[in-house]
Order: structure tokens, then C-alpha cells, then sequence
């Protein structure tokens, strides 16, 4: 299931990300923080994590996506791995297809995360950069992304992804990984699509016996599938 989420970030939060992403010194060598596998393939740049613009960063990242409805509902998010940041440009344009690690440290809080879904959120609108698509293939196809600047994507962290090489420009991401309280890809989709559905009923009839009724299979779903 792959999930837009629109405006994630205000304008003027994507203003900010780019003014912190503007200091040269704070690039590092994608690779660097790459596995044996992954490194082959990665060619980007990364931001070191150990500045106050990175924490700064991470905390804007983060808010911004905990305040998003849609976010929890696609994901209902039991921990986040902090938000990094990375950067393509012709001098470092790509990242083939890989998969990411099924369980990975997250340096800010000192917490293993499992990476059941993955969050790309655009720091640079479309026409600032030509290639650089973000491409997520899975068992519906191949699906190729370029959001407007503060919009978002989730998808499932079981799939091969990549970031086609970027040609002009630059490219600004932040990208991080979520741990669902609902650990099946089914049971989490099921479950957001029932309170899509439910949302979209309560605006065209309001509030009924029926509509109550919905929500309480919802929340018994979630009870039996959910781990807090």
C-alpha cells in the first residue's frame, strides 16, 4: 500500500529544512552509512546526524508527521526511526534498488526499529531537479514518485526501491522508517480502509447507529491486532 500524504510539511517548515540542508560541512558520503550490500549501489550524500541542525531537523520531521492524520491512520505508528536527510545531485545522482534493513538502530533514541513501512518526505519541488524519482516496485508494479516539496509518501518497508539518478539540480529528502502497532501489511490496510471509508460515510449521512456500529468494528479490529 503506498500512501500520499499532502503538505506534510507547511511551506514554511520546508523553508526552514532548506536553510539547515544550505551548510556544505554537514554532507557526509552516503555510503558511509550503508551495509556491505547497499554501499554497491548508493551514490547520494547523507547528513551527519551529530549537529544541531540535524536534531533541529528531526524534531521538525517528526512533528510535522505525528500532527498528520492521514500518517497515523496509514501507519498507526508504534516507534519512529529519526528522520534523516540526503541529497542527490549529478555529482552523487543515485541509489539503485535495494532493500532496506529489516531492523535498524535509531541513534536518537537508542531503540531497535523494525522497519515494517518507510517514509520518503520531499524537501525540493519537481521542477527543481530533472530525474531523481523515487521508484518502489512491488507486487502491484512499479510506481514512480516526484512530490511537490512537504508532501510525503509511505510504502511497505518489504520493498525493492530505488532513486533514479538525477541529472540537474538537487535533490533534498528527509526518509525514516515506522514500527506499526499492526504488524501485517493486510490487517494495517484493511484496517485504513475502513476508517477512510467511515470517514467519508460520517460526511455524507453523519453520525448513525450505523456509523457507530463501523467504528466499533474498527476498534475491535485494532484491539486484536494492535501491540502497543
Amino acid at each position: 500500500m503506498l500512501v500520499h500524504l499532502k503538505g506534510v510539511l507547511t511551506p514554511e517548515e520546508v523553508a526552514t529544512a532548506r536553510s539547515l540542508l544550505a551548510d556544505e560541512s554537514l554532507w557526509r558520503d552516503g555510503r558511509t552509512s550503508a551495509g556491505a550490500q547497499a554501499a554497491v549501489v548508493k551514490h547520494n550524500e547523507q547528513l551527519a546526524q551529530d549537529s544541531v541542525a540535524a536534531r533541529r531537523l528531526q524534531a521538525l520531521v517528526a512533528a510535522a508527521v505525528r500532527r498528520d492524520p492521514l500518517f497515523f491512520s496509514a501507519a498507526l505508528p508504534r516507534r519512529l526511526f529519526n528522520p534523516l536527510f540526503n541529497r542527490y545531485r549529478p555529482e552523487a545522482p543515485a541509489y539503485g534498488p535495494h532493500v532496506d534493513g529489516a531492523v535498524l538502530h535509531s541513534r536518537a533514541d537508542d531503540q531497535w526499529v523494525r522497519t515494517d513501512l518507510s517514509c520518503t518526505v520531499f524537501l525540493s519541488d519537481p521542477q527543481d531537479y530533472d530525474g531523481g524519482e523515487l521508484t518502489i516496485h512491488d507486487t502491484y508494479g512499479t510506481h514512480r514518485l516526484k512530490l511537490p516539496a512537504g508532501d510525503a509518501v509511505l510504502y511497505p518497508g518489504t520493498s525493492v526501491h530505488e532513486v533514479t539518478p538525477v541529472t540537474r539540480g538537487v535533490r533534498l529528502a528527509s526518509f525514516f522508517w515506522i514500527e506499526s502497532m499492526v504488524r501485517h501489511e493486510t490487517q494495517r490496510r484493511l484496517l485504513f480502509e475502513l476508517d477512510m471509508n467511515l470517514l467519508q460515510l460520517r460526511q455524507q449521512v453523519g453520525e448513525t447507529a450505523q456509523t457507530l456500529a463501523l467504528t466499533g468494528v474498527y476498534h475491535n479490529l485494532l484491539r486484536l491486532w494492535a501491540t502497543p
